[in-house]
């Protein structure tokens, strides 16, 4: 939440809609400062009656996911891409970056795996 709100004072636009749901969603962890907050924003009744706020399932899809790429089981470097990408592309991606000719120096990879949207696995000898 705390992030949310450096995010919003930033961008120093927040709408008094967007005032009022998170201030719904802040109210079960500070019931006290919500009510006075909601009071503040010019609701008459409490928040405690109010509906939770309802959940918009498109701004969940994620477009990109960092994989983390790892050499012989260790975690070397984290690389995005997108979500959709085939097994055969993200392997082309992965071998044509820098930071993996620097791990594989002059040595061929024995077997790479790809698990979708979780890891890449190097296995080298």
């Amino acid at each position: 939440m705390m992030i949310f709100i450096n995010l919003a004072t930033k961008k120093g636009k927040i709408t008094l809609t967007t005032a009022e749901t998170f201030v719904k969603v802040l109210s079960p962890f500070a019931p006290h400062l919500s009510e006075e907050l909601w009071s503040v924003l010019g609701n008459g009744d409490t928040i405690a009656y109010e509906p939770w706020p309802s959940v918009n399932e498109e701004y969940l899809k994620e477009d990109v996911f960092e994989y983390p790429v790892s050499f012989n089981g260790k975690m070397r470097f984290k690389i995005e891409l997108p979500v959709n990408m085939d097994k055969d592309e993200i392997i082309r991606i992965i071998l044509g970056d820098v930071r993996t000719k620097k791990w594989l120096g002059d040595k061929e990879p024995l077997n790479i795996i790809v698990v979708p949207n979780r890891i890449v696995n190097i296995v080298i000898k």
